[in-house]
């Protein structure tokens, strides 16, 4: 309800009588309710324009109460009337001292503002001596102190590093529960008796999201730990569940379930070597088309003490790895065949940027000459500047996170196949955000479905 001030209280009794006119034109123009403009007037007119101040909350007594009600019902008043004979600020105080009349519970005070205060509980009756205790009486203190003592030892057994919450308390209940009585099981616990029915009904119910947590791990093993929560709630969301991405984060706390945490990247810089191209790019790593920018540079593995060298090429419209090469040394042919096999995929009006480091593969005269033949334009990163060829790296940040630190290999041989099978993976089936929860080959064939339609 809204705050009124004494000044416009006065302003509306004012304007009615002055202006003669009746309740509702006078409601209208002030924008108050009909009821209150005439609990307004009547007050005024009853006792006079102090009336319209408001008073803190009085506290009536049982015989004014009384003795309003039987005015009222004595003189066959309203309910307004006799708030404005009383000086009644609120016509419902009335009205409910009515109804408690009528229904005989005239004697109920007023209800007390705040918050409730906690029930006390009864005091504890004092332990009798054994001597003074009857048979009966043993037998139940004897039937009581095994619940306390069952009750710690049953605790014991589950895991010492974890808490014994509300849940954890109504599942040990539970199993006490067919050997104990519920009188020495609230007595020993020291639970009210509603929480403890309470949570014994809450563990007779099936648990949340049993399915839901199936397939999170389901989805989680498939791709060996790579997909965090983002991931696997697209996974669950095109499966048809419908479920919340922070649902998702704390079932996955719950089953232990942790993607892999990304290591540290390594960086190098070898310095001008030949000629080197502007920074074209400049760090616009949007392509509205594929085959509009590419990005490529060369990262370094160590398998049991033997170098394996991958250079990738990478497309910016939807991150598909085009082409790569694989090598256990650095030589140019490594760059070399990567770029004939990715220009080997364009068609004739295809002319893509190529944005690289300062890298001497990417200076050498050779290089240069195989972009000049078929058209493409060369970019290359500032100096010693990582971050203007940041797409690159966040792909082999990736793969490092994902593949290479996660697992053993027997030797180079085995690692470049199972690096293999990971780009086919990653361009194939990995989804990512980004792209509708869409894998980058999935993603390159919805967009030129959609342009041939």
């Amino acid at each position: 309800m809204a705050k009124y001030s004494y000044e416009f209280k006065l302003s509306v009794v004012e304007y009615y009588l002055l202006n003669k006119v009746g309740y509702r034109v006078t409601s209208n123009k002030f924008q108050v309710e009909e009821s209150t403009v005439r609990n307004w007037i009547a007050l005024h007119n009853h006792h006079g324009a102090e009336a319209l101040i408001k008073k803190p909350n009085p506290n009536y007594s049982l015989a004014f109460k009384c003795s309003v009600i039987e005015h009222m019902r004595a003189e066959k008043l309203s309910i307004r009337q006799t708030a404005a004979h009383f000086n009644i600020p609120a016509l419902t105080t009335v009205a409910r001292w009515k109804m408690l009349y009528e229904s005989g519970r005239i004697a109920i005070s007023i209800k007390p503002r705040g918050r409730a205060k906690a029930m006390s509980k009864p005091p504890t009756p004092p332990e009798k001596p054994l001597e003074e205790m009857t048979h009966q009486e043993l037998l139940a203190e004897v039937r009581y102190l095994r619940t306390e003592h069952a009750y710690p030892k049953k605790a014991r057994c589950l895991d010492s590093a974890q808490a014994i919450g509300r849940k954890e308390q109504a599942e040990i209940i539970a199993e006490l529960r067919p050997h104990h009585m519920a009188q020495d099981l609230i007595r020993a616990t020291g639970t009210p008796k509603s929480s403890f029915y309470y949570g014994q009904q809450r563990v007779n119910l099936p648990e949340r999201y049993c399915a839901e947590k199936s397939r999170i791990q389901e989805i989680y093993h498939q791709h060996k730990g790579r997909y965090g929560y983002r991931r696997i709630c697209l996974v669950l969301k095109q499966m048809g569940y419908g479920i919340n991405h922070k649902t998702v984060l704390k079932l996955m706390k719950e089953l232990k379930l942790k993607s892999i945490v990304r290591v540290k990247k390594y960086q190098s810089y070898r310095g001008r070597v030949g000629l080197v191209s502007p920074n074209q790019l400049a760090r616009q790593f949007q392509a509205s088309t594929p085959n509009e920018k590419w990005v490529t540079d060369v990262t370094e593995f160590n398998i049991l003490g033997n170098k394996v060298y991958l250079s990738p090429i990478l497309d910016l419209y939807n991150g598909e790895i085009v082409s790569y090469a694989v090598a256990q040394r650095p030589q140019y042919s490594l760059v070399g065949i990567m770029l004939h096999q990715a220009i080997s995929r364009l068609e004739p009006h295809e002319k893509p940027m190529v944005h690289s480091d300062q890298g001497w593969q990417y200076q050498m005269s050779c290089y240069q000459a195989a972009l000049q033949a078929r058209g493409l334009s060369q970019s290359m990163s500032r100096k010693g500047n990582c971050l203007d060829n940041a797409a690159m790296e966040s792909f082999f940040g990736v793969l490092k996170s994902e593949f290479y630190y996660t697992k053993k290999f027997t030797d180079a041989d085995d690692f470049i196949k199972e690096l293999k099978e990971y780009i086919w993976y990653y361009n194939h089936e990995r989804i990512k955000t980004k792209l509708k929860g869409l894998s980058p080959v999935q993603y390159r064939n919805q967009s030129l479905f959609l342009t041939q339609a």
